[in-house]
């Protein structure tokens, strides 16, 4: 059988090599062309370029790590990787936004008029072309992957998007009006951007880290699969978390008393079964219980 190309574009490994190759590209020619215009706006975009580039980076080592096998020490597997590159990729975008405001109000005092605008506006135009098909590139293999570390980078691709959207507009206006001060202005626009995208991806990656719950309507299918098995007579103790792109699902069933081994143990295989029909990845660990007038049936699952 012939060997998939680490460079397939429909890959985890693919997807984020041509993230990497897009990004180097976007970060070199908005290098230069913001220090030869001496727009700051541009530079800025440089910038969240280049926070993109090694995001994209950490999501190709997340993706190309999460996925081993689990071994002695990893027993869950290494799906934490892809958790921990987005906390470390979300740290970096607020870095970067910093960086920017400074920036941006140096130049302001500075007072300086940027030249040559229309190679600035070329480049613009070309990154908004570039970042639309790569994010969108992105978004279905993380989809279909479940990949954490490759959805955050497509958050980051996406977000660029838009603040290279706003840098456009505002050197059209530069140029037509003459305003200098718009340039660092808009740049402060697209810092305040990139940081709440910074923020919003720091709290969630440090909720699934500290291993937070699947979300109520998954939980609320896992329920429906444990309730409706005909043999089970009810179930407690309903644990999820997310391990990168795997979730990860415990639950205690309650069976008839005299139900035997073999019998028990096909509930519980069918009952994983269809969890994980629904869930790919998905590890399931189900312990069967016998059922009496004394079983406590109050805890479902912990708030």
């Amino acid at each position: 059988m012939k060997k998939k190309s680490f460079l397939s574009f429909g890959s985890k490994k693919g997807t984020a090599m041509l993230s990497v190759f897009s990004n180097v590209a976007l970060v070199l020619t908005k290098l230069v062309v913001g220090i030869f215009t001496g727009s700051v706006s541009i530079l800025s975009e440089a910038a969240h370029s280049a926070v993109d580039l090694l995001a994209s980076l950490i999501a190709y080592y997340a993706v190309s790590t999460s996925d081993n096998k689990p071994d002695r020490n990893h027993a869950y597997g290494h799906g934490k990787i892809e958790n921990i590159s987005g906390a470390v990729e979300a740290i970096l975008i607020v870095g970067a936004a910093c960086w920017i405001i400074y920036e941006a109000s140096q130049k302001l005092s500075a007072q300086e008029m940027p030249k040559e605008l229309e190679y600035g506006i070329a480049i613009m135009a070309i990154s908004i072309v570039v970042n639309y098909f790569v994010s969108r590139r992105l978004f279905k293999v993380a989809k279909s992957t479940q990949s954490h570390a490759l959805e955050a980078d497509a958050l980051h691709l996406e977000a660029d998007i838009w603040t290279s959207i706003g840098v456009l507009v505002g050197l059209i206006a530069i140029k037509v009006t003459g305003l200098f001060w718009l340039d660092p202005v808009i740049a402060i626009v697209v810092a305040i951007i990139i940081f709440k995208a910074g923020y919003d991806m720091t709290k969630r990656s440090l909720r699934e880290l500290t291993d937070i719950a699947l979300p109520d309507e998954e939980q609320a299918m896992i329920e429906d699969i444990i309730e409706n098995h005909p043999l089970t007579k009810d179930y407690h103790l309903l644990r999820t978390r997310r391990s990168g792109s795997k979730r990860l699902v415990d639950v205690h069933i309650l069976l008839e008393a005299d139900m035997n081994l073999q019998q028990a143990h096909d509930v519980c295989s069918e009952i994983e079964t269809r969890i994980k029909a629904l869930f790919t990845p998905c590890d399931v660990v189900i312990h069967p219980e016998p059922f009496t007038d004394s079983s406590d049936q109050t805890v479902k699952q912990y708030d």
